[in-house]
C-alpha cells in the first residue's frame, strides 16, 4: 500500500488529538477528584456511585432519627428526674404534717400551698414536649397528657400506646414511655392532701404511697437508661456503616491522585514526542528533495 504524505498527516492529527482527549480526561479527574464525571466515562462505576450514595444517604437519615431517639429519651428521662424529685418534697412536707403535736394552723397552710404548687409543677412535667410533641401522651403527640381545661389527665388506649422510630432497616427504638396511669396516681394523691392537712390525719398511708410511687419512677427511668443503652449501640454501629459506605464509594468513584498525576505526566511526555516527530514528518517539501 502506498503511503501518502496526507496520510502520515491525517494520522499525526488523528494522534494528536487522542493525545489531547486523554491529558483533559486526566486534567478533569484531578480537578474533581473523580474517576467519572458524566456517565458516558463508565456507566458501570457511575451505576456502583448511585447506589453507594444511597446507602449513605440513608444511613444518614438514620443518625438523624437516632438524634431524636435520644432527644426523646433523655427529655423523658429529665422529666421523671423532676417527678422523683416533687415525691421528694412531698414525703417531707407530709413527715412534718404528720407531727400534730409541733404543727399550727398556719404551718398547715403553708403545707397546703406548698402542696399545690408542687401539683402543679406535676401537671407542666406531664405535659413536656419535645419539639412539638407531647412526649407522654402515647400516639397522641400533638394533645397534652394533663388538659388544662378540664382539669383532668387524658386517658384511652392511645395514650398508652407507643411511639417508636425507624433507626436501622426493620428496626425500630420505642421512644414513648407509658406514665399516664402514674402521673393520674400521683395527681390523685395530691387530691388527697387538703383533706388530711384539715383533719391532721392519712398522712402515714400518704408517705407509704409516696414511698411506692418513687419506686415506679425509678422503674421507669431504669427502662428508659435500658434504651438508652441500645440506642448508643446501635448509634456505633451506624458509624461503622456510614464509615463502610463512604469507602465503598470513594473506592468506586475517588481518584488516586498519585497515580493520576503519573498518568498525566507520562500523557504529557508521549504528547511532546508526538508533537516532536510530526514536526519532522510534516517538514519535508519537494524543495527539500531537490536540495
Amino acid at each position: 500500500m502506498r503511503v501518502t504524505q496526507s496520510m502520515l498527516s491525517q494520522n499525526m492529527l488523528r494522534n494528536l488529538s487522542s493525545s489531547y482527549n486523554n491529558m483533559g480526561k486526566l486534567q478533569e479527574q484531578l480537578n474533581t477528584g473523580k474517576k467519572v464525571n458524566r456517565p458516558s466515562d463508565n456507566p458501570v462505576v457511575v451505576m456502583k456511585g448511585m447506589g453507594y450514595g444511597m446507602q449513605v444517604n440513608k444511613v444518614e437519615q438514620y443518625q438523624k432519627n437516632m438524634g431524636e431517639v435520644n432527644n426523646w429519651l433523655d427529655s423523658s428521662d429529665d422529666a421523671l428526674d423532676g417527678v422523683g424529685q416533687v415525691l421528694h418534697r412531698m414525703k417531707e412536707l407530709a413527715t412534718n404534717a404528720a407531727n400534730t403535736g409541733t404543727m399550727t394552723e398556719t404551718d398547715r397552710k403553708a403545707i397546703g400551698t406548698e402542696m399545690n404548687q408542687l401539683r402543679e409543677h406535676l401537671r407542666d412535667v406531664a405535659n413536656t414536649k419535645v419539639g412539638d410533641k407531647h412526649i407522654f401522651s402515647g400516639s397522641m403527640t400533638d394533645q397534652p397528657l394533663f388538659n388544662k381545661e378540664t382539669g383532668l389527665f387524658e386517658d384511652g388506649d392511645s395514650f398508652s400506646k407507643h411511639v417508636e422510630i425507624e433507626v436501622f432497616d426493620g428496626i425500630n427504638l420505642r421512644v414513648s414511655t407509658d406514665v399516664s396511669k402514674m402521673f393520674k396516681e400521683i395527681d390523685d394523691m395530691f387530691g388527697e392532701v387538703e383533706g388530711m392537712i384539715a383533719t391532721g390525719e392519712g398522712f402515714s398511708g400518704l408517705i407509704t404511697s409516696i414511698d411506692s410511687k418513687l419506686d415506679s419512677v425509678l422503674s421507669k427511668r431504669a427502662d428508659i437508661g435500658a434504651r438508652s443503652n441500645r440506642a448508643e449501640l446501635m448509634h456505633n454501629r451506624l458509624e461503622m456503616q456510614e464509615g463502610a459506605a463512604k469507602k465503598q464509594r470513594s473506592q468506586n468513584e475517588d481518584v488516586d491522585y498519585e497515580k493520576t498525576i503519573t498518568d498525566l505526566i507520562t500523557s504529557e511526555s508521549i504528547h511532546r514526542a508526538t508533537l516532536s516527530v510530526g514536526a519532522r514528518i510534516m517538514q519535508p517539501s519537494l524543495m527539500d528533495f531537490l536540495r
